[in-house]
């Protein structure tokens, strides 16, 4: 019979082996399983933008480190006068020209020290180069006789004059004399920056808190409001206290200079008082080189007792004066203080130097209030006393022996003292029936 036309597609569809053809997929199940999913090309363009912002950010961050820093010490500085411009802004001056007062002050207290100190050190540098050759004929006579030679300060001369790295140093001086210059420029813009950062801190305090406190809960706005109360009182009572103790040590060693004779002891007794208060670990040995230095030009001597008077000096400052007027005010652990110093240094340099122990005893005070804190346990190792060892039981053991031992000596004295009481009383009472 002839396939019919139901039976023909039927028959060219199937397989020439009789089996089963597999299912064919639609056409649009091949397009959903072949095509990208919708969510992964925003995925794509939301990384590269995370990550060409976070490239701009580093970027822009180390471009701005500077101005950062500069911020940063406007803001202690505001930090530190405001208690003086708060104090003259209650008597009913306005604030901004209390900050004005203020700056004027320190500035004109600035200047002057750095003029004495240049004077006291241009003088100095004159005259060791007038007395250059005395002193070239003094160390030349003490080799000569300690080493048999026969130096003169004519070849010594000669000598320093053909030498090459003398050529290479004058070479060197001359092209670096522009990079000290665009240094020099440089800092006066830092300095500037600074004061006028600080001078517009410290007037308009009120105004940035309100800002501040603006967009946060009133919850928050007691916090930060106690945290920059706190921050004031840390940083004023460290720059207080550090002026006071840099004006009693100013004086002490500017009377010691002055029974000496040393020249220019007014200039040196600010110089030791600021240094050694100011610059943090370093500023004692710093501050004490350049009085020991210029004494040693009047008398070696001289030096020594400067040396001796700046070693007791300290050890005054730190056991007895530094305790009673931080104690109120930046009451660290002198640990902490030196960690901090060196943290300080670590991430901002000098900078971070100077402000490393405020900002730490600001934190300290901070972090304070919300630490819940115990009773300590009467335990003899909190007090440093170890229990149990052998070096202890042995001690205690003999102070044991020791005690019980005294004991029965006294009270066999006293058992002796009793029975010669008990023997005289007979004969006493026969004395009186008698």
């Amino acid at each position: 019979m002839a396939p019919t036309d139901e039976t023909g597609p039927t028959a060219q569809d199937a397989s020439p082996f009789g089996t089963t053809p597999p299912d064919r997929p639609a056409d649009g199940g091949d397009r959903s399983s072949a095509a990208m999913p919708r969510w992964l090309p925003r995925a794509v363009v939301l990384v590269l933008a995370l990550y060409a912002a976070f490239q701009l950010g580093t970027w822009a961050f180390h471009q701005l480190t500077g101005l950062l820093i500069n911020l940063l010490i406007a803001f202690f500085l505001a930090l530190a006068i405001e208690p003086a411009v708060s104090w003259m802004a209650s008597r009913g001056m306005r604030r901004g020209l209390a900050t004005g007062i203020v700056f004027l002050a320190v500035m004109v207290l600035a200047a002057g020290f750095v003029t004495l100190l240049g004077s006291m050190l241009a003088g100095q540098i004159i005259k060791i180069v007038e007395n250059f050759p005395d002193y070239l004929d003094a160390v030349i006579n003490w080799i000569n006789t300690h080493f048999h030679t026969h130096l003169k300060r004519v070849d010594v001369q000669q000598g320093l004059l053909r030498s090459t790295w003398l050529r290479n140093y004058v070479q060197h001086s001359a092209t670096g004399v522009l990079n000290v210059s665009a240094q020099v420029l440089g800092g006066l813009f830092q300095l500037l920056t600074i004061a006028l950062f600080s001078f517009y801190f410290a007037a308009d305090g009120p105004r940035l808190r309100r800002a501040i406190c603006s967009v946060l809960p009133p919850a928050r706005q007691a916090e930060v409001l106690r945290a920059w109360e706190i921050a004031v009182d840390k940083t004023g009572g460290y720059l207080y206290s550090r002026g006071l103790m840099a004006l009693i040590s100013g004086i002490a060693h500017y009377i010691l200079l002055q029974i000496l004779g040393v020249p220019y002891a007014p200039v040196l007794g600010v110089w030791v008082g600021l240094v050694s208060q100011f610059i943090p670990t370093i500023g004692t040995y710093l501050a004490g080189a350049l009085p020991m230095l210029i004494a040693f030009t009047v008398d070696p001597w001289y030096a020594l007792w400067v040396l001796i008077f700046v070693v007791v000096y300290q050890q005054f400052e730190n056991y007895m004066l530094q305790p009673k007027l931080t104690a109120k005010t930046v009451d660290i652990h002198p640990a902490l203080a030196f960690g901090s110093v060196i943290a300080g240094t670590a991430l901002l340099g000098a900078v971070g130097a100077l402000i490393a122990i405020p900002a730490v005893a600001t934190l300290q005070a901070f972090l304070g209030a919300y630490v819940k804190r115990y009773a300590v346990t009467d335990d003899p190792r909190v007090h440093g006393h170890r229990g149990g060892g052998s070096g202890s039981g042995l001690f205690a053991r003999a102070r044991q022996l020791w005690t019980a031992r005294t004991g029965a000596v006294r009270d066999e004295a006293g058992e002796r003292g009793e029975d010669s009481s008990r023997g005289r009383e007979p004969t006493g009472l026969a004395d009186e029936t008698q």
